[in-house]
């Protein structure tokens, strides 16, 4: 497969709308990568139906690059030799890889990622806060003559920076950006990147995922008019590439599917959605601990794996990353009132199979 087969079959595949875990980074009680659990949570994915893995994004530690801890490469490497036992002809898995860091950084990763079988890769700019947009823009450019990329508004909180509109304007011309990630956590925000891609000339060349975490539901079930010109085309979220959907994955799978079947100039939105979509952003706060700026984020995400048993702990890399207080009381809550979000039934029937 030639380099523009490659570009068109992971647009092809992003339009169709998948379910895209962020996968997170499994830990032994000592700290140390535990292979067993990295690969069983891979293999939770895949048969829970997700359409794709993004690997070596924020959820998976960005501490893996450390030379010191060398996790980097045998994570990738981890994740592709289980996704490869579950395509086949009727069955592609959209393989992501994030690349973070300078250009030279970004360009390198990229090029690892494309040596390991990689598909596309998703771009962080979080350490590129002062730069132009002129700047950013290049940046994006040299990265995607490695693999197509999917752009990503990353918020502040976790590592991300502002982009303005401006910015996701040049962006959206970009020939080689086939999708983006939109995790601003911030409405104003999120409409800025949608109206960019919706002026330019490429949206039906871009498709869009929510990584907004706290709004996944209303972020899939909206349909956005912001361009009012002849030929504009309405446009909508088409999955997601989430955080969220590392854990309860199947349920997210069987939500993506009934929202699909919504037809938002046709019919009114049905109700019970709009209170899955409240339910959903409860849940959320909770484990990835909004109510202390998202500093339990990944340790959240982390105890509900080590619950299913997926993890033998929610511990990570860094030492002073641990769930907040009151953080564990709060996602005992949603456990207990939000039983039907949860996908433990099905994990269960499947870990002993998914350990060896």
């Amino acid at each position: 497969m030639n380099w523009l087969e490659k570009r068109d079959k992971c647009l092809s595949l992003l339009k169709e709308g998948l379910v895209i875990p962020a996968h997170p980074l499994a830990l032994d009680k000592n700290g140390k990568l535990d292979e067993r659990s990295q690969k069983a949570i891979t293999r939770y994915y895949c048969e829970a139906g997700a359409g794709g893995v993004a690997v070596a994004v924020h959820s998976t530690q960005f501490e893996i690059r450390d030379a010191k801890i060398g996790l980097h490469r045998p994570v990738l490497e981890l994740a592709l030799e289980v996704v490869r036992n579950y395509e086949n002809s009727d069955r592609s898995i959209l393989k992501i890889a994030g690349v973070i860091g300078d250009t030279d950084q970004a360009v390198k990763e990229a090029s690892l990622a494309s040596e390991l079988g990689y598909d596309l890769v998703l771009i962080s700019l979080g350490a590129l806060k002062g730069k132009t947009n002129k700047y950013l823009i290049k940046h994006l450019s040299l990265v995607s003559e490695v693999l197509p990329i999917m752009g990503f508004y990353l918020q502040p909180a976790v590592g991300g920076r502002e982009l303005n509109f401006d910015f996701w304007r040049k962006a959206a011309e970009l020939n080689n950006l086939v999708a983006i990630k939109i995790a601003a956590f911030n409405r104003y925000q999120t409409l800025d990147v949608i109206r960019a891609v919706a002026e330019s000339n490429r949206s039906d060349n871009i498709a869009l995922y929510t990584g907004n975490d706290d709004n996944i539901i209303i972020d899939l079930l909206c349909q956005y008019d912001l361009v009012k010109e002849p030929n504009a085309n309405s446009l909508r979220f088409v999955g997601g590439l989430l955080g969220h959907w590392a854990f309860w994955t199947s349920k997210a799978v069987e939500q993506l599917e009934e929202i699909r079947k919504t037809n938002p100039v046709d019919s009114v939105i049905q109700s019970n959605l709009l209170s899955l979509a409240a339910r959903v952003t409860d849940a959320n706060a909770a484990v990835f601990d909004a109510a202390n700026n998202f500093a339990g984020c990944i340790p959240g995400i982390n105890e509900i794996l080590r619950r299913q048993g997926l993890m033998q702990t929610n511990r990570t890399l860094r030492k002073d990353e641990t769930l907040s207080e009151g953080q564990l009381e709060n996602i005992d809550r949603i456990y207990s009132i939000y039983p039907e979000l949860n996908d433990d039934e099905f994990v269960d029937e499947n870990l002993d199979r998914w350990l060896t």
